[in-house]
């Protein structure tokens, strides 16, 4: 069991993403941790909800396409979650997509798209919870998954390196609006996670050991290895933590 300020008991989390890979990942450990959770993706999450329910959890699912997100949109995501679950204490913008290419070609659909779901989709999410935890009176947390490409400019990812440091600024900005309510919005930046997302480069045999040796921690991050922060970020230990952004890359900006 969690002590008391690290307990997420009778909360409720909404994860992006959390189909697979990272997203599914957070959801699970924010189960552990004693949160129900909606999980939210653009394909089907059964599997996830499976295993948070097997942890003795409630779950809900939906199923939304965050490139076609509106206000109108974000809106009704926020007021599904609260009429399936009762209320939402946490939002994990975790969502992401990357296309690796020269910026000369990268084609303006693959810019768009980063964009939308990197970066605007978490926005409108983000203006919707803290809405709903601004009227209620009692706080939220909202944590948005960034990148070390919101640090550095990366190679062939300039639409994902873009979109992640506009992350950052927007976790700031909202941070100062709503910290007059109680409301935490924090962002955590997780380096070279061995996730589907990273496998074209866990797959190029050179690259690969390249970013290795580049790790003061001489290995690829897991999943697990993201899930404490995240927790951290969403309980009541952090409460006094307003525009963070929080590393967990193995020693890589540092290096």
């Amino acid at each position: 069991m969690c002590s008391s300020r690290f307990s997420l008991d009778g909360k409720v989390a909404l994860v992006t993403g959390s189909a697979r890979g990272l997203g599914r990942g957070l959801a699970l450990g924010l189960a552990e941790a004693g949160a129900d959770v909606v999980l939210l993706d653009r394909i089907l999450v059964d599997e996830s909800a499976e295993a948070i329910e097997s942890l003795g959890r409630r779950c809900c699912t939906l199923q939304t396409d965050l490139v076609q997100l509106d206000t109108d949109a974000a809106r009704e995501i926020i007021r599904n979650s609260v009429a399936a679950m009762g209320r939402l204490d946490i939002l994990v913008n975790n969502a992401g997509v990357i296309h690796r290419a020269p910026a000369g070609e990268l084609v303006e659909a693959m810019w768009t798209e980063s964009i939308l779901v990197n970066l605007t989709a978490p926005f409108l999410l983000s203006r919707e919870a803290c809405r709903g935890f601004a009227e209620r009176g009692d706080g939220g947390k909202v944590i948005n998954v960034a990148s070390m490409l919101s640090f550095q400019g990366g190679q062939s990812v300039a639409a994902y390196a873009a979109s992640k440091s506009g992350l950052v600024g927007l976790t700031r900005a909202l941070a100062t609006e709503y910290a007059c309510h109680a409301i935490n919005v924090n962002a955590i930046a997780p380096g070279y996670i061995e996730t589907e997302l990273t496998s074209a480069l866990r797959n190029d045999r050179e690259r690969s050991r390249g970013i290795r040796a580049r790790i003061p921690a001489g290995r690829w991050g897991r999943v697990e290895d993201v899930q404490g922060a995240a927790v951290f970020l969403a309980s009541a230990a952090s409460d006094y933590i307003h525009g963070a952004i929080i590393p967990i890359d193995g020693g890589w900006l540092v290096a």
